[in-house]
């Protein structure tokens, strides 16, 4: 039975996701909040592409804010799955998993993949409710998949570091106490103004913000279509992001399992 792996995470995938299904207080803020800001934002700001020195010419700030408010929400809702591998742990249905003879490995992917279709069906219906507000994606559907896959891997990447967290400590208190860094990691970065506009210390910080290196190529596949350089882009940093919050999920797994012996 440990052999059938694919089956076993089809399952634990289809359990987690249903999970958070369940508990819309988890995943409705992480859709809400960021058409919420993109509402105000795109009212309040929508001057501000007629600043001297905007990087984009003829671009209305709700395209501006799209890709971002889509990252945002992702990132929002990122530690879903592991704020229930948390709750799982500490109603003891983890320890029941692992006396059972169900792979190992098949615990940490069915959680990251139910972390990335939680980031499709985010991102589709984010990107679905900015084009019926009137949003422009150039590119058509090369730009819509490519945004969709950016969003769900970081999802993944993202989540991998809640996973982590929860496998270290097991309590879902702990993980939920990452959203503050999530919200103030999106904030401080490109994400609702250019850099090119930005001073100061907060300036200096958004431009090394891994975030940035992630919107800003996502941004302009929206505004100016689709580009293999910035897909790239910005898959390399997911996966850089990702490499690290998946090798510390496994380490922490390994350690739950040896604790668990």
């Amino acid at each position: 039975m440990k052999n059938n792996v694919f089956p076993q995470v089809v399952k634990l995938s289809h359990r987690s996701i249903l999970g958070m299904l369940r508990q819309p207080q988890s995943w409705a803020p992480g859709l809400f909040f960021p058409l919420l800001l993109a509402a105000v934002y795109s009212s309040q700001f929508s001057r501000a592409v007629t600043i001297e020195g905007f990087p984009f010419a003829d671009v209305s700030f709700l395209d501006f804010v799209l890709p971002a408010c889509v990252i945002q929400g992702v990132l929002f809702g990122s530690t879903n799955s592991a704020s229930d591998l948390a709750a799982d742990i500490e109603n003891s249905f983890m320890d029941r998993l692992l006396v059972s003879p169900v792979s190992r490995g098949s615990i940490l992917i069915s959680r990251l993949a139910s972390a990335f279709m939680y980031g499709v069906a985010q991102a589709t219906i984010l990107i679905s409710i900015f084009a019926a507000f009137g949003a422009n994606i150039a590119g058509g559907a090369p730009t819509i998949i490519s945004i969709v896959v950016i969003a769900a891997l970081l999802s993944v990447s993202m989540g991998s570091f809640g996973i982590a967290i929860a496998l270290r400590t097991g309590s879902q208190e702990v993980v939920q106490s990452t959203f503050p860094l999530i919200f103030v990691a999106v904030f401080v970065s490109s994400a609702f103004f250019p850099v090119q506009l930005m001073e100061g210390w907060y300036g200096a910080i958004a431009r090394k913000n891994p975030l940035t290196w992630v919107i800003d190529p996502t941004r302009r596949m929206t505004i100016h279509g689709f580009s293999w350089n910035d897909l790239g882009q910005s898959l390399g940093i997911i996966l850089a992001i990702a490499s690290v919050g998946v090798g510390l999920s496994i380490r922490q797994l390994r350690r739950r399992l040896v604790r668990a012996q």
